[in-house]
């Protein structure tokens, strides 16, 4: 009789792994929840955007006034991009504000120019350039939000998100493999992918702002480092770590895929499509972290841009 109380008194530990059946649920609310506050994100986003769109054509609206009354014209510009051109913090930290390469050029050149910028942190060219993205675009090149019914030139920033991430790794091989740090067939398949991103573009002008000139732009040379923002990165150091590289050979590994990157675009330039050359522009202590400089650095980046869009708008900014 013993072994059959025991085997009673057993069924009612069963009851706590009954109990246990809602975890699923749980997780399942946790990926609603999450999946709810990502498109509350893309939905505030789009708000921002939309509301960049109807400012920017309050000012437009203003200037032909002013121009009217005999004001000079400034160039007016899209731009359109990651954080490079849209980057809210100052180096790592707050205050959160732009310091980006827009948010300077805004300020330079007689007149400066007037820039509607759509642009958002973090976006890789496939998101750039995906369906939702080339629908904002349309709508940002719809004639009303232009002096002439289209801008002097689209300023485009992308690639860097496309290699830089966690998915770093997998254009890596082992340190100890014997083979060099970018792997000669993955990671020039990842640059045909983002190659691919960029001719989209041009397509997407000649579609939509035919003749209207893009200025995109290489890299600078990063090193692999620890800061980083607290939402975010770093984005290099720990696949290069986990692949058993040092910070030196690491440092040659990433000049290495932004040389690459940089061959990439300059097969594309054109009379319509020019590449702004940034790389040696920024020193060592010019960066906050692996993907952006502090603001005096993002000036000097926008001192190479300004430059180069003014051999092409002479006496213009």
């Amino acid at each position: 009789m013993a072994p059959k109380k025991r085997a009673k008194r057993a069924s009612p530990k069963r009851k706590p792994s009954a109990r246990q059946k809602p975890a699923p649920k749980a997780s399942a609310t946790q990926e609603a929840s999450q999946v709810s506050l990502l498109h509350a994100l893309r939905d505030s986003i789009d708000r921002d955007i939309t509301e960049r769109i109807s400012t920017h054509k309050r000012v437009v609206a203003r200037i032909r006034k002013q121009i009217a009354e005999g004001a000079p014209r400034p160039l007016m510009l899209l731009a359109h991009g990651d954080s490079w051109f849209n980057y809210p913090l100052t180096g790592n930290t707050l205050p959160i504000g732009d310091t980006d390469i827009i948010a300077h050029l805004r300020t330079m050149g007689t007149p400066p120019p007037r820039i509607l910028n759509i642009s958002h942190f973090g976006d890789a060219t496939t998101d750039e350039l995906g369906l939702p993205k080339q629908k904002r675009l349309i709508a940002a090149l719809h004639p009303d939000n232009w002096l002439d019914g289209k801008p002097d030139a689209i300023l485009f920033s992308g690639g860097g998100n496309d290699i830089a991430g966690d998915q770093f790794c997998i254009w890596l091989n082992y340190e100890d493999s014997g083979k060099p740090g970018l792997d000669p067939i993955r990671f020039p398949a990842r640059l045909a992918s983002i190659q691919a991103s960029y001719e989209d573009l041009l397509l997407f002008r000649d579609r939509y702002a035919p003749h209207v000139k893009i200025f995109g732009h290489d890299y600078d040379f990063p090193h692999p480092m620890e800061p980083h923002p607290p939402c975010t990165g770093p984005w290099m150091k720990p696949s290069l770590g986990f692949t058993g590289w040092n910070d030196a050979e690491g440092t040659k590994i990433l000049h290495d895929a932004l040389d690459q990157f940089r061959a990439m675009l300059l097969k594309l330039t054109s009379s319509e499509f020019i590449v702004v050359p940034t790389q040696t522009t920024l020193a060592y202590e010019d960066w906050a972290n692996e993907l952006h400089p502090y603001p005096d650095g993002f000036k000097k980046l926008a001192q190479v841009f300004i430059a180069k869009v003014r051999e092409h708008f002479p006496g213009r900014i």
